[in-house]
């Protein structure tokens, strides 16, 4: 279906800084709509995206150059092809960028023309983007893993580590799971409020307590699935990112927050070892800093065959990257982020290579969100298992639930939750 017109717009993200937005016309008329996401804690290997750097207008973070890359040197060439699919327009933007990583017309204004895109065209066939894109066999709810304590750089607290999730995979479907989800949240609250530490909440939605160490945090966690009555490891697990790049100082692990202490990467294999022997741990992403592939081969060799293992910054969702982790034997699962590499389709095939070598695909948001929900219908789509959105709260973050809601009940009797054996090894 050829493109009629494109139209871009600087609008704002959860955490009140620009982003870019699409709105598409087919046609025929069909018309949709592309909000891009943005990551506070990036891989350095990521598509670019392209800020003003106008340090006048919003501290130089100003999305105008990308915006008008869309209106400017996108429009003019789309409206004037025909493109037979996704992949054909998405090949047709990256030829048209020119660079490795999207720097000249900009990851954020690529992706927000190929989300629209993609979104129009399961318009105009006339079925639910999820369907559209992953077929017939697009029917598996993931388990929603909840960031429910934030750190990092995600928050501004003493706890070191930036995620803390739990994983409610004792549910029938996917409702029933959102809410044990909820349920340990609030109870969580509950938890923190009694111990008189603060209930305010981070980037992403999850609860930003000072704490006194970052195993307190799990353990508050644990008491919150025990007092909303769930058992923990049986009904509800731990997940974990701890951005463990964001700690990497001079070939060390430094403790930033909390004992300003250093680790070397073998002592954090070990303490991921000791966590995982202590807690129900299903999941740890990013427990390794990018560049410390060493690291990373070792903590696959020693934890690899008992919980997932996930790679998010040493990734990038880049499938020549992920394509050298299969052949160094390195992590057994990728985090998907559309705005890492910056096409539906380069997505796709990262996702795809993951599969055909045993490896998971864990979908994710990113902390500077939109109330966009593709990557909802992409978890579906791509039957990844469990998805990562953010906490219980939050706008931006709960429209993806939402969304899931609504896939769960258009699938009827069809759809399926994917439950515990959504994790690897759990």
């Amino acid at each position: 279906m050829k493109i009629k017109s494109l139209d871009a717009l600087e609008i704002l993200d959860s955490r009140g800084n620009p982003t870019v937005e699409v709105d598409i016309v087919l046609e025929d008329g069909t018309q949709a709509r592309a909000m891009v996401p943005s990551g506070a804690s990036t891989g350095e290997k990521e598509a670019t995206e392209l800020r003003d750097g106008d340090k006048k207008r919003y501290g130089g973070k100003g999305v105008r150059k990308a915006v008008d890359n869309v209106i400017k040197k996108i429009a003019p060439e789309v409206t004037k092809r025909e493109f037979g699919s996704q992949r054909e327009l998405d090949y047709f933007l990256i030829g048209l960028d020119g660079t490795e990583n999207k720097s000249a017309l900009g990851a954020n204004a690529i992706l927000g023309v190929s989300m629209a895109y993609v979104r129009a065209s399961a318009e105009t066939a006339g079925v639910p983007l999820y369907q559209y894109i992953g077929g017939v066999n697009a029917n598996l709810l993931p388990v929603p893993c909840m960031n429910v304590i934030n750190g990092g750089k995600h928050a501004d607290n003493t706890v070191d580590f930036q995620e803390f999730m739990i994983a409610p995979h004792n549910a029938p479907s996917f409702v029933e799971s959102i809410r044990m989800g909820e349920e340990v949240f609030h109870a969580l609250k509950s938890v923190l409020h009694g111990k008189g530490l603060s209930t305010g909440v981070g980037d992403e939605g999850g609860f930003a307590p000072d704490l006194k160490s970052n195993e307190e945090a799990v353990e508050a966690i644990l008491e919150g699935i025990t007092k909303a009555g769930y058992k923990p490891g049986q009904d509800v697990s731990i997940c974990l990112d701890p951005a463990a790049s964001e700690m990497w100082d001079s070939g060390k692990y430094l403790f930033f927050k909390s004992t300003k202490k250093t680790k070397s990467s073998d002592e954090m294999v070990k303490q991921w070892e000791s966590w995982v022997r202590q807690y129900p741990i299903v999941l740890l992403e990013d427990g390794l800093a990018e560049n410390d592939w060493e690291g990373w081969k070792n903590l696959t060799e020693v934890l690899g065959s008992k919980i997932e293992i996930v790679g998010d910054d040493i990734f990038c969702t880049n499938k020549k990257i992920l394509s050298k982790a299969i052949e160094k034997k390195v992590a057994n699962s990728i985090l998907i982020k559309l705005n890492q590499i910056g096409t539906v389709t380069e997505t796709l095939e990262t996702i795809e290579l993951a599969y055909r070598n045993n490896y998971n695909c864990f979908v994710s948001h990113r902390s500077g969100e939109t109330v966009d929900t593709v990557i909802s219908d992409l978890t579906v789509a791509v039957n990844a298992g469990h998805l990562k959105t953010g906490s219980g709260c939050r706008g931006e973050r709960i429209e993806k639930f939402n969304q899931l809601m609504r896939i769960e009940k258009q699938l009827g009797k069809t759809a399926r939750f994917a439950g515990k054996s959504a994790f690897k090894n759990a």
